[in-house]
């Protein structure tokens, strides 16, 4: 009898091809590389014979992978649609979703806990980075969905929002204004010192800083001024005018083509809930975020 080949293996066989090595193949099917290793290991004690040949840290397909390529991808496929038929679209596979640090309370504690309630058998991988990283990393397929911050008229923009200054107004009298920013890159830590530069108004960074929370604590406390979008920063902003316009941005949600059933609702969610946050802040009419025709 030929011997069976287990869908995990040949998913892992699949993986390491389309990512060139199992460095990169760990961020597609979050195992580790001993762990992929391992994998191959026993998928080729199965066949009987070797399916990569090793240059160095870069992995090339042998004669017999080269084969068992086609066979694998059409199998996988075969295997979804089988699931995703007998389970009338119940199933959910594993769902890569990334966001900025900005919509992590409203999409880590409320949309994401949801989706679990909706879909208890999801798999949920969830990644914190900037919107560029992440859009770079759905490009690679190492994501299917994700929620960050475009220019205002994005065309994967959902909500267009005001940026306003934010920090404690007596800092304003400074000679040199003190500036809390996050490490570059950073869209808002550009439009602040451009803002500044484009008026001649003196500044420094007082607090640079990767993490958010650590970001809005230093605002808090006094140690300088900063700039966010207000559909998601709970700082209090300063009076408009005080300092020199910034332009709006736009919450964008991008995803992968074909999205599955699982992945559609998880983009459903999120739009919700960022729609959600188009609401006034009640410092006049102009700041208002509003919703793009999307």
């Amino acid at each position: 009898m030929p011997p069976n080949l287990p869908t995990e293996l040949l998913r892992t066989f699949v993986a390491i091809v389309d990512a060139g090595t199992l460095q990169k193949a760990t961020e597609r099917i979050f195992l580790t590389q001993s762990a992929l290793s391992l994998q191959i290991k026993r998928l080729e004690d199965l066949l009987q014979t070797q399916l990569f040949l090793r240059e160095g840290r870069r992995l090339t397909l042998a004669p017999a992978g080269v084969t068992l390529l086609g066979f694998a991808r059409k199998i996988l496929e075969m295997n979804e649609q089988a699931v995703s038929a007998v389970t009338a679209g119940a199933f959910a596979g594993p769902v890569r979703v990334g966001m900025v640090q900005d919509m992590t309370d409203t999409l880590l504690t409320g949309v994401l806990a949801s989706y679990a309630q909706i879909h208890p058998q999801a798999q949920l991988h969830a990644r914190i980075a900037g919107t560029a990283e992440l859009l770079e990393q759905m490009t690679a397929d190492r994501l299917d969905v994700v929620a960050g911050f475009g220019p205002a008229g994005d065309p994967n923009g959902v909500l267009t929002v005001p940026v306003r200054w934010m920090g404690n107004p007596e800092l304003l009298s400074a000679d040199v204004l003190p500036l809390v920013v996050l490490e570059t890159p950073c869209r808002f830590r550009e439009a602040a010192l451009s803002a500044l530069d484009r008026i001649g108004r003196p500044h420094r960074i007082v607090v640079e800083t990767p993490n958010l929370s650590s970001l809005r604590a230093a605002v808090r406390a006094g140690l300088g001024l900063t700039c966010r979008a207000m559909a998601f920063d709970p700082l209090p902003p300063l009076p408009l005018g005080v300092l020199p316009p910034l332009a709006p941005v736009s919450v964008i949600l991008a995803h992968r083509p074909n999205p599955s059933d699982s992945i559609t609702s998880l983009i459903g969610l999120v739009r919700q809930a960022i729609a959600a946050q188009g609401v006034g802040d009640g410092d006049g009419e102009e700041d208002e975020p509003r919703a793009n025709a999307a």
